[in-house]
């Protein structure tokens, strides 16, 4: 089951938007940290097709994937540029799959550094 969670977070990094969206169910459900909700698949798609290539410097660590049954959670950082300064957000991912093994929710979840 961590095999189509690695696709998408690959295809993500890499702007590979044909393969990130077979990872996902046609009624996926992402849920930002901040509550910024994108339903179904065509329009979560669009909205990184449209964010990732404006994040300058990016880059994602993956520190772990665990799986718990239909339960998948990716551990990772990410990395971008801002006025000059980097800037890694430590997050971790948690997704819920469907019965075909796809992405049928994604909740991102923000660590809180100190001082941010």
């Amino acid at each position: 089951m961590t095999g189509v969670v690695e696709r998408y977070l690959r295809a993500v990094a890499d702007h590979d938007w044909s393969t990130l969206s077979d990872c996902l169910a046609e009624d996926v459900v992402r849920i930002g940290p901040f509550g910024d909700t994108y339903t179904p698949k065509a329009p979560y798609v669009a909205f990184l097709e449209e964010l990732m290539p404006s994040l300058e410097g990016y880059s994602m660590d993956v520190e772990r994937i665990v799986e718990f049954g239909t339960v998948v959670v990716a551990e990772l950082s990410e990395t971008v540029e801002m006025a000059g300064k980097v800037h890694v957000t430590p997050e971790a991912l948690v997704f819920d799959l469907d019965a075909d093994g796809r992405i049928a929710k994604v909740d991102i979840f923000i660590k809180r550094l100190e001082g941010t």
